[in-house]
């Protein structure tokens, strides 16, 4: 499998998520998965958190992180290989905000935008969840959102929600 030279691609940064089954070898498997895309490269992975779900909130636990990567693919085309990982992982879509084995989001691609109907990129959410920034913060605490001028160090410090994030040992 070919790897992206260092010097090729956009650095992006997707969200990993389990609360179903095994969460946290569903998130190692992801892992393992997304650095099989083709056209892409697994730069780092963050740490995996405990975090109390938000939204719904009558629902396990869920296992978070980050992982880092350098693509040359489309930001459509990398969502159509995130969701296919999601669908052979066996996710099933059921409740918005709900229990799954695996969800698997772009957070950040660079400083590329993306609004469409079915696809916006950085993630809408990401400046208001802790279970989303603080392991991001912990690969590129440095990493500039495009929409807002802000790092993510800066989204952290500005952000509202105090929903419980613990480091899995």
């Amino acid at each position: 499998m070919p790897k992206i030279p260092l010097s090729e691609g956009v650095v992006s940064f997707i969200g990993i998520g389990s609360n179903m089954g095994d969460s946290v070898a569903n998130c190692r498997e992801a892992v393992v998965r997304i650095g099989r895309i083709k056209g892409s490269t697994l730069l780092r992975c963050s740490s995996l958190y405990r975090t109390e779900p938000v939204g719904l909130k009558d629902q396990s636990w869920f296992v978070n992180g980050v992982v880092e990567i350098r693509t040359g693919l489309a930001a459509r085309n990398l969502m159509h290989l995130l969701t296919a990982i999601e669908k052979e992982m066996g996710r099933i879509e059921d409740v918005h905000w709900g229990p799954r084995l695996i969800d698997l989001d772009i957070l950040l691609m660079g400083q590329h935008i993306v609004d469409d109907d079915d696809l916006t990129i950085p993630h809408p959410e990401l400046h208001k969840r802790r279970f989303a920034l603080q392991p991001l913060a912990e690969l590129a605490p440095y990493a500039i959102h495009p929409v807002f001028g802000i790092s993510v160090k800066g989204l952290m410090e500005r952000l509202e929600d105090r929903s419980s994030v613990q480091l899995i040992r």
